[in-house]
C-alpha cells in the first residue's frame, strides 16, 4: 500500500488522534526544505510536537535552517529557549548568524547566552563584519591543505576530516601555509587522479578567485556567477583565509537580494510575506501608500491646471488615462531593465549615459508606433484629425520622457549610494503621470479653438 503524501491536514489529524508514531514515519520521508509549508498553519502545541519528533530524528537543526523567515518565527514562538539554543548549536556559524538575527529581540540575548562558549565566540567574530558582507555568510568549516602534502596524504586528511563530521561538503580543496595565507586551490579530480607521491603544491591552481570579508554579499554572488564557482574563499586584508562561501549560501543571497529589489520597486518592506499578520502588513504598507497618495495629488494638481480645457472638450477626460497609462508602463519597463542591469553589474554609473540614451531611443520608437495607433482611435472617436494629432504628440512626448526617467532614476540613486530599486517605482510613476497629463492637456490647450 502506497504511503499517502503528507499534507498539513493529514498531519493535524494524526496529531489530534495521538498517532505521533505514524506522523513521525511520514515526516521522516519529507525533505527538510519541504517541511516549512507543512508547519505554516499548525498551532503552537502542534508545532512543538513536530519539533520534538524532529529532535528524535536528529533533523531539527537541518529543518529549522531551511525554514522561511515567517515560519521560523512561528516555530520560535512554540519552542523554549533551551531547545532553540540546542538547535542553533548544531548549525554552521553562518546559519546561526542568520537565524539569531530573526529571533525576537526580547529572546535573542537569552538564547545566545545558552549557546556553547565556542559557538558564542564564533558568533561574536561573525558579527564584527558589516551586515550583508561576505564575513556574515561565510562558513569557517573548510579543508585546508599544505603545499608539501602528497596527494595520498591529502586524501587521508580529507577522509579523517569527514569521519569526524567536521565538514558537510568538500567542494574545493584550498592550499594555505602555516599562517593561513591562501596559495591556491586543488580540484578534487586532479587530486584523485594524481600520483600518490605528487605534492599538492604542484597540483594546485595558483591565484584562485577570492573575496575580502568586507565585500558586499551581492558582489560575492555576482563573482560566483561570473566564474561558475561552487564555492569561493574569503580572505582578510593580508590574504589569510578566513572561511568560504558555498553555492547554497550564494543562492540564498540571490533570493534575498531579488526579494529586496522586487519589494523596493513596489514600495514594500522585506518583512512582509504572504501569510504575515494583517497588522504587520498594514504597518509596513501604509507609509508608502501615504507617500503614493501625496504624489497622486501632485499629478491631480497638474490636471487641475487645465480644468477649463477639459470643460470645453470632455473627450479629453476619456483619453487622459490612456496617455498616462502608456507613459507609466513605458517608464516601468525602462526602470526594470536598468535596475536589473545595475543589480547584475552590467550597468555602472560610468556607462549610465549610454543606458539612458538607449532607453530614450527605444521609447521614442515604441511611442511613435503606439502613438499612431492611439491617434487612429482618437480620430475615429472624436471625429477630428487635430484630436488624433494631439494624442499622437502627447503619447510620443510622454513615453520618451518616461524612458528617460525610468533609466535615470535608478542610476541617480546608485550614484547617491542608495538602493537603485528603493522607491523607484513610486518616483517614476509620479513623474510620468505628471508629464503625461501636462503634455496631453497642454497640447490640447494650444489647439483648443480647433477642438471645441
Amino acid at each position: 500500500m502506497a504511503t499517502p503524501e503528507l499534507t498539513t491536514r493529514i498531519l493535524r489529524r494524526l496529531l489530534a488522534s495521538g498517532l505521533t508514531t505514524r506522523a513521525e514515519r511520514l515526516i521522516a520521508r519529507v525533505h527538510a526544505a519541504d517541511l516549512g509549508p507543512l508547519l505554516a498553519n499548525l498551532s503552537q502545541d502542534e508545532t512543538r510536537t513536530i519539533v520534538d519528533l524532529l529532535f528524535q530524528q536528529r533533523r531539527a537543526a537541518s529543518t529549522i535552517s531551511e525554514l522561511p523567515p515567517e515560519i521560523f518565527r512561528q516555530v520560535v514562538e512554540a519552542v523554549g529557549d533551551d531547545r532553540l539554543a540546542d538547535v542553533l548549536g548544531r548549525l554552521e556559524v553562518d546559519d546561526i548568524v542568520h537565524l539569531v538575527a530573526e529571533l525576537p529581540e526580547e529572546r535573542r540575548s537569552a538564547v545566545v547566552g545558552l549557546l556553547a562558549e565556542d559557538c558564542r565566540a564564533d558568533l561574536r567574530k561573525a558579527e564584527l563584519y558589516p551586515e550583508h558582507s561576505a564575513g556574515r555568510v561565510m562558513t569557517t568549516d573548510f579543508v585546508a591543505l599544505d603545499a608539501k602534502m602528497t596527494a595520498q596524504e591529502a586524501i587521508d586528511h580529507i577522509r579523517a576530516r569527514g569521519s569526524r563530521g567536521e565538514t558537510d561538503a568538500i567542494l574545493y580543496l584550498y592550499v594555505a601555509d602555516d599562517e593561513r595565507l591562501l596559495q591556491g586551490v586543488v580540484p578534487i579530480r586532479r587530486l584523485v587522479t594524481a600520483a600518490p607521491d605528487r605534492p599538492c603544491g604542484e597540483l594546485m591552481l595558483r591565484e584562485p578567485v577570492s573575496v575580502r570579508a568586507d565585500t558586499d554579499q551581492e558582489e560575492v554572488a555576482r563573482i560566483v556567477a561570473r566564474y561558475n564557482l561552487l564555492a569561493i574563499p574569503v580572505v582578510d586584508a593580508d590574504g589569510r583565509m578566513l572561511g568560504l562561501i558555498t553555492v547554497d549560501d550564494v543562492i540564498d543571497v540571490i533570493h534575498e537580494e531579488a526579494t529586496e529589489d522586487i519589494y523596493n520597486l513596489a514600495g514594500l518592506d522585506e518583512e512582509e510575506r504572504v501569510f504575515s499578520p494583517v497588522g504587520l502588513s498594514v504597518r509596513k504598507r501604509l507609509p508608502w501608500m501615504v507617500v503614493n497618495l501625496a504624489t497622486a495629488f501632485l499629478a491631480a494638481s497638474v490636471v487641475g491646471l487645465f480644468r477649463h480645457t477639459i470643460e470645453q472638450v470632455v473627450t479629453l477626460a476619456i483619453f487622459m488615462p490612456v496617455v498616462a497609462g502608456m507613459a507609466g508602463n513605458t517608464g516601468v519597463q525602462a526602470l526594470t531593465v536598468v535596475a536589473r542591469g545595475i543589480a547584475l553589474g552590467e550597468t555602472e554609473f560610468s556607462s549610465g549615459l549610454r543606458a539612458v540614451g538607449k532607453q530614450f531611443l527605444v521609447c521614442i520608437a515604441v511611442g511613435a508606433v503606439t502613438g499612431c495607433l492611439g491617434a487612429s482611435v482618437a480620430y475615429y472617436w472624436g471625429g477630428s484629425p487635430i484630436f488624433g494629432l494631439v494624442v499622437f504628440v502627447a503619447m510620443l512626448l510622454s513615453m520618451a520622457v518616461a524612458g528617460l526617467a525610468g533609466a535615470a532614476v535608478p542610476l541617480t540613486l546608485k550614484a547617491l549610494q542608495q538602493d537603485p530599486a528603493l522607491g523607484s517605482g513610486v518616483l517614476v510613476t509620479t513623474f510620468t503621470d505628471a508629464v503625461a497629463f501636462f503634455a496631453f492637456l497642454g497640447i490640447a490647450t494650444l489647439f483648443l479653438e480647433r477642438l471645441s
